[in-house]
């Protein structure tokens, strides 16, 4: 097969007539062919994504290049930033050897180039405080966040609609541990007891534990007001689509937490968005890297909220893209709706990973200039086999793409730069301070100081509605001494011990009187 037959089939394959984003060029038997461009279309990206690959593979790069590219077009971009390496997108990056050398390959020139970004925090010390109520992140995330089984998880939902029925907001942790305890005992347990079921104490306490728990971990803060608005995810500067990190360098021993977050924050931009159609680009792309510790252990309910999620926020104008190291581990269903591939280099080290590579290129459109199994495992950084679906909705020419370089840097910014970033940040001022609205613990507390203060009326009532003694004085209640001094087993006892006396006085017991 010629050099020039690929090249054919890559631009037929790529070229587009809108606007899109530039990957890299075509690789055809160990070479880069500069002018087999490729493309993804703007238009397209709202198909939803998948960036795999081993460590050390160059994913973030990949990620880097998409939301630089996305932002020079005006789209704005969310994404999490795992180990807090990539803040250097707002900054201008330089140019060395090693990208000369990449950028000549190619065809084309670096520009170095820094973005728009505003950098988040769910612990509100890297970043501006994202927050949640408990009432927006509802009772499936918030079952898969506590790790709690089938029963606590209906418990939890109970809970909900009966704050829901009752108008109560479930504002922060407080606020839903003062429910449960109300809802598990007393006048509460009573009130809910025929109308949603009785709550066992052990289910409430197994839950209570599990909330205390996650306080103790420096979580708890996420959830409260100010709440996040979404609406600050589609700011723009200067004509670039600001680039939103969410910095979860220090919350990553609870995978569970920030990887539910930003399931929650993507299933509130479904549940606002209004629907937009096909669009020449998309309103926002959202980025979920290390997409395994959403689905690892996840409860039915919480995959079938994630499809749907999926499924429909299409139409919303938002493009979703997961990152990974491996294709299964994302489900069958979800990847299905997933067209479009970048995949970097697969290790097949051990026979799972020999059967992992099988089922990756069963994916891929079949092409007919690799051999896939073979080049899939030897990919170099910074390449990848690459699938997208072109201007009709249909799947590209499965290519070996040599990847464009990044225009900003490379890594973090400095420590100096990170803080005057964050001290120019409006949002980061916007979000600084929590804020306590009157929400479920204090009408609760409210309801229940208000039983007890009737109860106590009532108790005084019942006190003044007693029997009086001449004279107008309450007739005084005998004292226990009292009462069993002149209780009728206490007389009889008392003639048992007369009789006993004059016995041994007398010899016999004393006659009675006729």
């Amino acid at each position: 097969m010629s050099q020039e037959k690929f090249i054919e089939s890559i631009n037929k394959s790529y070229t587009t007539a809108g606007a899109s984003v530039f990957l890299g060029a075509g690789v055809f038997q160990g070479q880069i062919l500069a002018e087999a461009k490729v493309n993804l279309p703007l238009r397209m990206m709202n198909r939803h994504g998948l960036v795999t690959g081993a460590t050390g593979s160059g994913k973030t790069r990949t990620l880097q290049l998409l939301a630089e590219q996305l932002s020079a077009a005006g789209v704005p971009v969310f994404m999490p930033d795992m180990k807090g390496d990539i803040s250097g997108m707002a900054k201008e990056g330089t140019t060395n050897d090693k990208i000369k050398e990449r950028a000549m390959a190619l065809g084309i020139t670096h520009a170095p180039s820094a973005f728009p970004v505003e950098i988040y925090s769910l612990s509100g010390k890297l970043g501006a405080q994202m927050r949640a109520t408990v009432t927006e992140f509802g009772p499936v995330l918030l079952s898969k966040i506590l790790e709690l089984n089938e029963t606590q998880a209906g418990v939890l939902m109970v809970l909900f609609k009966y704050a829901d029925d009752k108008n109560l907001p479930i504002v922060d942790l407080h606020d839903l541990k003062k429910l449960l305890a109300y809802l598990s005992e007393g006048e509460g347990a009573k009130e809910i007891k025929d109308s949603y079921g009785k709550i066992s104490t052990a289910t409430s306490g197994t839950i209570l534990r599990k909330l205390v728990a996650l306080e103790q971990q420096g979580i708890d803060q996420l959830f409260g007001e100010k709440s996040f608005d979404i609406d600050d995810l589609f700011e723009k500067v200067d004509g670039k689509g600001v680039i939103s990190l969410l910095n979860v360098s220090d919350v990553q021993s609870q995978p569970r937490v920030f990887s539910t977050f930003m399931l929650a924050l993507l299933a509130e931009l479904y549940q606002a968005l209004p629907e937009a159609g096909d669009l020449d680009k998309p309103k926002l792309v959202f980025f979920l890297d290390e997409a395994h510790l959403l689905f690892k252990d996840a409860p039915k309910a919480f995959l079938d909220q994630i499809d749907q999620v999926i499924r429909l926020i299409r139409s919303k104008g938002v493009g979703v893209f997961f990152c990974t190291q491996l294709t299964q581990d994302v489900p069958a269903n979800v990847l299905s709706q997933l067209g479009n591939r970048v995949h970097h280099v697969i290790r097949a080290f051990t026979p799972n990973d020999v059967k992992a590579l099988k089922d990756t290129i069963k994916t891929f459109p079949q092409s007919e200039y690799y051999d896939m199994e073979q080049q899939f495992t030897q990919l170099g950084t910074g390449q990848a086999f690459i699938t997208v679906l072109n201007e009709k909705g249909i799947p590209t020419e499965t290519v070996v793409t040599h990847l464009a370089p990044p225009a900003s840097v490379m890594g973090p910014l400095s420590p100096d730069e990170y803080q005057q970033l964050l001290n120019h940040s409006e949002f980061y001022r916007k979000y600084k301070e929590a804020v306590n609205p009157e929400s479920a613990f204090e009408m609760l507390s409210e309801k229940i100081e208000a039983a007890q203060q009737k109860q106590a009326e009532a108790q005084a009532q019942k006190e003044q509605a007693s029997p009086q003694r001449p004279g107008g004085r309450p007739r005084q209640e005998k004292s226990t001494f009292e009462q069993v001094m002149k209780s009728s087993v206490t007389r009889q006892i008392g003639r048992e011990l007369v009789r006993g006396v004059f016995g041994m006085l007398f010899g016999g017991s004393p006659r009675r009187r006729r």
